[in-house]
């Protein structure tokens, strides 16, 4: 007799577990947002005179270019980004097509 009521509680305690691990309480939901920036890879060269000048001037001369894209955001702006390297360290700039640098 103990033992049929262990079972049944066993079975019992294993039904409401069962019960509890596939109930779903709050759905998950996935969204994607895409980005439309487009980055276009920019020779060094090629780079306006306005940026050139910008990469020259003090703080940043310090600073090796090692590449360049012209982004393009949704609402039409444009920057270069130019990725930097100064010894062991890497960075990148944005910089304006009139040479500021963006923040």
């Amino acid at each position: 007799m103990k033992k049929i009521i262990l079972s049944a509680a066993f079975l019992a305690f294993a039904g409401i577990s069962a019960v509890n691990a596939s109930e779903v309480k709050n759905p998950v939901a996935i969204t994607v947002k895409q980005d439309s920036t487009t980055k276009v890879p920019v020779e060094l060269k090629d780079l306006p005179e306005a940026v050139k000048t910008t990469l020259q001037s003090e703080p940043v001369k310090a600073w090796t270019p090692t590449a360049a894209f012209l982004v393009t955001n949704a609402d039409k702006t444009q920057y270069y980004h130019i990725e930097v390297k100064k010894d062991a360290e890497t960075a990148a700039i944005k910089i304006g097509a009139d040479g500021k640098v963006i923040q």
